[in-house]
């Protein structure tokens, strides 16, 4: 039987008004990729601060227990100094420094006391080495991507000699070679003895390279599954996740309210003076009232560069073409004009763009539209108070209460107030940018049915998804961008990942 490494035995964590964590055991073997699974807000990344310290001891109740000792973490570095690093989906690194000095910041390389720049070159090379990264130590990081940022954050834990490495939603922001990558890395630091815990919502992933797999339900333990005993296949993880069956992941409906053509695009182009390249090339294009289409393509296509374009251009683009509204010429000159004729844009980056992280509930739900909620310039807060409430129920958004900081609630439920603000504001054209990044199947599921209430009541929806069953699942029709221009319309009927990932690589 393998060495246990690690065992968290009745952990309970509470918040003001909130139970995140109730008597929760999590149990770790020495050398597995254990996964820790669940919806928003089911307590997994809770779970995984009380072990790293970032809830200090004390401020929970239960026992960490690791290598066989009972441990009472205070800080960040107490877990760090015994082995255990977490690498969150929120990159803790430095842009404006290199690679070598954020592998070995606070860990620095030194002679008598003195720092060793040179031989801390050597070293972050032989640990850039460890992750198969190819780029020189004295890059900085803010020239990199995404996918190598990341490659760079477990270098950075591999020199400080980690023995349990923490991915919290590692492959959310990676494209699927990125992610791919990742993958492979992580089977080979199980070679070299390292145990790995990583969170995520992405069910493959998990069927893919899990030994096994702990699944949270409202801050409970629900089970644990085995790859060995044959136990690990989405539809098992889903039920255990959401405590029912989903054979439908995608809400069935029979859109029968399509209506006429609502916006059209002829020949829209749109130059990145900055990049020195159009991002968006000769675009014909249309939306009906009452409709979903699809935006597929891969990374770089330009799907969110079109969306961006059409609403307000607020990238500066130099933009061609004709865009016109309910058969009526627009020419939008900033997005407030564009979200006065009524369109709507929800980011893919909720937490930087998208929402106000430090405000609350209702202040985020208020924000796309103050003038809905003024009276002679002055903010009616009972009537803000009404509109919160409304689509906090509405919605679903699962919160102790309106007056919660949003930057305290789940990916989903942040989602959720994303959609809100801008149902807020009235539109009839709603564009969805990566509507369920980063979410669990349970929350997904809301949201495609909230864009199905939206179109039966007549609304309109552009959606971009990187998820190639999301599109399929919830288009009317696909519309498939690839290097800026939009090489194919594929119906609803006609559509499949085939058709579309041959229009994608066109």
């Amino acid at each position: 039987m393998a060495k246990v490494i690690l065992e968290m035995a009745q952990i309970t964590k509470t918040f003001p008004g909130v139970k995140a964590l109730d008597n929760v055991n999590f149990q770790v073997e020495a050398g597995e990729i254990h996964f820790l699974v669940g919806e928003n807000g089911a307590g997994k990344s809770t779970l995984m601060k009380v072990l790293s310290g970032v809830y200090p001891y004390g401020n929970y109740e239960g026992d960490i227990i690791y290598e066989g000792k009972v441990q009472q973490f205070n800080k960040i570095q107490d877990s760090v100094d015994v082995g255990i690093a977490i690498i969150y989906q929120e990159l803790a690194l430095f842009p404006d420094l290199s690679v070598y000095e954020n592998i070995y910041m606070g860990n620095e390389v030194k002679y008598k006391g003195v720092i060793n720049w040179n031989q801390t070159i050597v070293k972050a090379k032989e640990m850039l080495d460890k992750v198969n990264l190819k780029v020189n130590p004295e890059t900085l990081i803010k020239d990199l991507g995404v996918g190598k940022q990341q490659l760079v954050e477990i270098a950075k834990a591999l020199s400080k000699r980690v023995k349990l490495l923490i991915l919290d939603e590692p492959t959310a922001a990676l494209n699927e070679d990125d992610s791919e990558n990742l993958l492979e890395l992580i089977k080979a630091l199980k070679k070299q003895g390292i145990t790995c815990i990583m969170i995520s919502h992405k069910l493959k992933e998990v069927v893919a390279i899990a030994d096994k797999a702990t699944i949270l339900r409202d801050g409970q333990t629900i089970c644990t599954l085995e790859k060995k005993k044959g136990e690990i296949d989405e539809r098992t993880i889903i039920r255990h996740m959401v405590g029912r069956e989903m054979n439908q992941i995608y809400p069935e409906r029979e859109n029968k309210n399509i209506g006429d053509t609502i916006l059209e695009l002829v020949n829209w182009s749109a130059y990145d003076t900055q990049l020195g390249r159009a991002v968006v090339k000769d675009a014909n294009m249309h939306l009906r009232r009452g409709e979903i289409i699809g935006i597929a393509g891969l990374m770089g296509a330009g799907r969110t560069e079109l969306a961006l374009s059409m609403f307000g251009n607020p990238k500066n683009y130099k933009l061609m073409g004709n865009l016109a509204l309910n058969s009526k010429p627009q020419t939008f000159k900033h997005t407030s004009d564009a979200i006065k004729a009524g369109m709507a844009y929800v980011t893919e980056d909720r937490k930087g763009n998208g929402l106000f992280l430090l405000n609350t509930i209702t202040k985020n739900v208020s924000a796309s539209k103050l003038s809905g909620i003024a009276n002679n310039g002055i903010i009616n807060t009972n009537e803000e108070i009404k509109v919160a409430e409304h689509y906090k129920k509405s919605l679903h958004i699962k919160a102790s209460s309106i007056e919660q900081l949003v930057g305290k609630l789940s990916g989903g439920n942040q989602q959720k107030v994303s959609l809100g603000k801008w149902l807020f504001a009235g539109p009839n054209i709603l564009i969805l940018d990566e509507p369920t990044r980063g979410i669990d199947v349970g929350a997904k599921f809301e949201i495609y049915s909230v864009m199905n209430t939206l179109i039966e009541n007549g609304m309109s929806i552009i959606m971009i998804s990187s998820e190639l069953g999301e599109i399929l699942g919830m288009s009317d029709r696909i519309y498939v961008m690839a290097e800026g221009r939009i090489t194919g319309e594929l119906n609803r009927s006609e559509a499949d990942q085939e058709n579309v990932m041959a229009l994608a690589t066109k």
